[in-house]
């Protein structure tokens, strides 16, 4: 098979005014308008200008024409497609749509956050959507640097980031980012805040994890809630925020030279095997054989700032380091370790807390899921215009978030630690 044409002379549309392209569209917005997003916006988002107008119409088109697969202003256009016009009313031109998004300021922006935080609180009071949110929560913090390429692109800075696993500038724009999940959901986005390309991860952090699990308990997470971070956020604000907000906090710890004289001094004897890759379960030991151990020791952080010391549980996990060009028969005069450390107040026992913790990266999940999708571009220089986009995007995500049941995972119990935080 080969084409008649050359590609510059073929284009393909999608024009039929019998067929409907996106008809997985129906009842994605008919949830969305049986838990109220117009009425939401209509009540919360008042954007100036004449363009301004009509956000009760235009706001759930940007979220259905991402829902739809649109990562761009021109996408939007896809709203038009075939007989589109037949099932959905209130479509709004691409052209529209970007100048209504043009018009927002960053005080517009935060009332579509607000939008997001009140329509996650009536999706989860109608839908199975976090259950047993009344005994367990986790609320996971963290950003991701997404690449823009416009020399006029408001807030574009250069700021690191990891591709390939290496640490590298990049020139973009800083997404903050919360998402709320229990051991038996998919994850839903709470929060997002969208900074300049070179905003430090800690920016801000303090206030957006205070709001953050504001939303998660008006989504009913009326059990324990673990905030999980990395060692970015490892600052004293942020962890005096989280226990200010009733919740717990799990933040991975810089290997400085107190942890390492921490880690030091944990006796040998104190490592139990855990669960990891090419780990083996002996049935006469009755225990895991494996190149993972953890362990645990009371830690007293941030003894420099008065009045902000923190003393909890310092979780540690030590991974066989191996040398991969050892030949073969090479066996190793003494192992050696590398290390992981986890400040946290966890309510569970030793190996429940250092698994949540590791779950963690649920929320690059959700960074795949968005930049994927409608985070594929950031469609606008203005970086307002940029932020309610991606406020918009959370929208989405949470509207197209599957219902239980999600993995299987018993519910665990918390169980007193060793040692409690002060």
């Amino acid at each position: 098979m080969r084409l008649l044409h050359s590609l510059a002379r073929t284009h393909a549309s999608f024009d039929d005014p019998n067929l409907v392209s996106r008809a997985g569209l129906v009842p994605v917005m008919a949830l969305a308008q049986r838990v109220g997003l117009t009425e939401l916006v209509t009540e919360q988002v008042r954007p100036g200008g004449p363009c301004g107008v009509n956000a009760q119409l235009k706001v759930p088109c940007l979220v259905a024409g991402m829902i739809g697969g649109a990562d761009s202003i021109e996408d939007m256009d896809l709203l038009r497609h075939g007989a589109m016009d037949a099932l959905f009313g209130g479509v709004r031109a691409p052209s529209t749509l970007g100048s209504h998004l043009r018009c927002y300021t960053w005080g517009n922006v935060r009332q579509l956050e607000a939008v997001n935080r009140a329509l996650l609180a009536e999706l989860a009071a109608r839908e199975p959507l976090l259950p047993g949110k009344d005994v367990l929560a986790f609320v996971d913090i963290d950003s991701v640097q997404k690449r823009v390429y416009g020399h006029k692109k408001q807030g574009a800075r250069f700021g690191h980031t990891k591709i390939g696993g290496k640490s590298l500038l990049v020139r973009g724009l800083n997404a903050l980012a919360a998402v709320v999940s229990t051991p038996l959901s998919a994850p839903v986005i709470a929060a997002t805040r969208l900074r300049g390309g070179n905003a430090a991860s800690a920016r801000g952090a303090a206030s957006f994890a205070a709001g953050a699990i504001a939303t998660a308990r008006e989504a009913g997470c009326t059990g324990t809630i673990v905030v999980r971070m990395d060692s970015a956020y490892y600052a004293a604000p942020v962890i005096a925020a989280i226990r200010r907000a009733g919740a717990r906090f799990s933040v991975t710890v810089p290997m400085d030279p107190r942890v390492k004289a921490a880690i030091a001094a944990i006796p040998q004897d104190a490592w139990t095997a855990i669960r990891y890759p090419r780990a083996i379960w002996d049935d006469q030991l009755r225990a895991w054989i494996s190149d993972a151990e953890v362990a645990e020791v009371p830690y007293t952080a941030f003894t420099s700032k008065k009045g902000q010391a923190v003393t909890a549980r310092l979780i540690v996990r030590r991974v066989r380091d191996l040398d991969k060009q050892a030949a073969a028969g090479q066996d190793e005069l003494f192992p050696l370790w590398r290390y992981h450390a986890v400040f946290s107040d966890s309510p569970f026992e030793l190996i429940q807390a250092e698994g949540q913790h590791r779950d963690h990266a649920i929320v690059e999940q959700v960074f795949a899921d968005v930049t994927g999708g409608p985070l594929a571009h950031m469609p606008s220089g203005s970086f307002a215009a940029n932020a309610a986009w991606t406020a918009c995007a959370a929208i989405a995500c949470n509207l197209c978030a599957p219902p239980a049941p999600w993995p299987a995972w018993p519910m665990p119990k918390p169980a007193a630690p060793r040692c409690a935080a002060t």
